[in-house]
């Protein structure tokens, strides 16, 4: 009985695990899409950053509403809307591609920003619930987090192939990416409304009165969300301010700085998938506290080494470079310590996620979307990074920030992601 309920959710994990890819693709086509408009128009490097900033941002917009949409309507429900949206937001950044309208992509962004966190919300408790909670629930994220890296370095792959010169690079150029990821929404839509998805029963739904609790009430899922917060921050702000200080200056080159730098960050990406492979294999052994814990130790280590050590000793750093496969570069051993950081923050999400709705019960829905609404994190703590480059004149400095919320998520692991509400009724 147990192996027949086992085979019958394999459609929807394999469902949960495409998403997953679907959110890492439309969300990592920001960054090629931002250079691309950064030269085509002429506008300064924040501006160029806008679309990801407008791509977070709206997390904080959806995040609950979609919360309240799962809790009311249900994972499919949730996640036909969430994939809809998706092609309108793709969408209207193709129409700024004819428009040659920055204005216009930035609203592409923005909406896709909305899809994105929806599906975030679907697609994490499903498939922590899918797999029983616990280490097999956090094995299932690992997994589809796998997927979700794979997706991002594909965009790499392909931005390098349709864009082999940024400087002279054209919206339209981008047009191919732009209709995979179109495609990609029209044959998702399809495959879930002809999925069979569990969802929880109606009273786990619907609340007839005022709930007495909800999420909040539960300290460690507020510590968690906090946490949350904090690792997009780290995750994306390593490798932004990364590429920005061997872009200019970091690396001791007469030439060529510029694809040196922007091969290293691609690198801490495929690190993460490396990671989460990892993960995926071990995580049904090894539990998210001890997983989570582990890789904030050695992450903070990573990155105190990388203010303190000098620039000047470099190494040679085998690096991802596109369509031109795998090379070496000389590099400073603080950005080859950085690099390596993408295999501790491969792991966070799915560990913090997991420790974070333990326990929770019929409030997880709604859970993840107060979750996702702090996703925004990713938009906000780089921009406060990249503020303190400004405000010190040094790239290095900054990642104090970094060490910051690193001590936090240490401290989530052993200490706040404690259940110490199991007095509140869940079911």
């Amino acid at each position: 009985m147990n192996q027949k309920k086992q085979n019958s959710s394999v459609p929807a994990i394999i469902v949960c695990i495409l998403l997953f890819g679907m959110i890492s693709f439309v969300t990592n086509l920001a960054s090629p899409m931002g250079d691309v408009l950064k030269n085509q128009f002429s506008v300064p490097n924040w501006m160029g950053t806008l679309g990801v900033f407008a791509n977070f941002i709206a997390y904080a917009c959806m995040g609950l509403p979609a919360g309240n949409m799962l809790q009311k309507k249900g994972y499919k429900f949730t996640a036909l809307a969430a994939v809809a949206v998706g092609f309108v937001g793709v969408g209207i950044q193709t129409l700024s591609g004819v428009a040659e309208s920055f204005a216009i992509y930035l609203l592409g962004a923005f909406v896709a920003g909305f899809s994105m966190c929806m599906l975030n919300v679907v697609v994490n408790p499903l498939l922590n619930k899918l797999g029983g909670g616990g280490n097999k629930g956090n094995q299932l994220v690992q997994v589809g987090g796998s997927f979700n890296s794979l997706m991002g370095t594909a965009v790499i792959f392909l931005s390098g192939i349709f864009v082999p010169n940024i400087l002279e690079a054209r919206i339209s150029q981008v047009f191919p990416l732009m209709a995979i990821a179109l495609a990609i929404f029209a044959v998702a839509f399809v495959v879930i409304a002809l999925t069979k998805i569990p969802e929880n029963k109606p009273e786990a739904v619907v609340a007839g009165e005022k709930e007495k609790y909800g999420p909040m009430s539960f300290r460690h899922f507020v510590l968690g969300a906090v946490a949350i917060f904090v690792y997009v921050g780290i995750e994306v702000g390593i490798p932004n301010v990364l590429q920005k200080w061997l872009q200019n200056g970091g690396l001791n080159v007469e030439s060529g700085a510029e694809a040196i730098a922007s091969t290293v960050a691609a690198t801490y990406w495929l690190l993460m998938l490396v990671g989460r492979l990892v993960g995926a294999a071990i995580g049904s052994k090894v539990s998210a506290k001890a997983m989570l814990s582990t890789v904030s130790t050695v992450g903070l280590v990573l990155v105190l080494c990388a203010i303190f050590l000098n620039p000047a000793n470099t190494v040679n750093l085998p690096v991802f470079m596109g369509t031109a496969g795998f090379g070496v570069a000389e590099v400073p051993v603080n950005a080859a310590l950085l690099v390596i950081c993408g295999l501790c923050t491969s792991v966070m999400w799915g560990g913090i996620f997991n420790l974070a709705v333990e326990g929770l019960g019929k409030y997880t829905e709604k859970a993840s979307g107060i979750f996702m609404a702090l996703v925004c994190g990713g938009g906000i703590l780089p921009l406060l990074q990249n503020a303190v480059v400004d405000a010190a004149s040094n790239y290095l400095v900054s990642y104090w920030v970094i060490v910051a919320c690193l001590v936090y998520l240490l401290y989530y692991a052993l200490i706040g992601s404690k259940n110490v509400n199991k007095n509140i009724p869940t079911e």
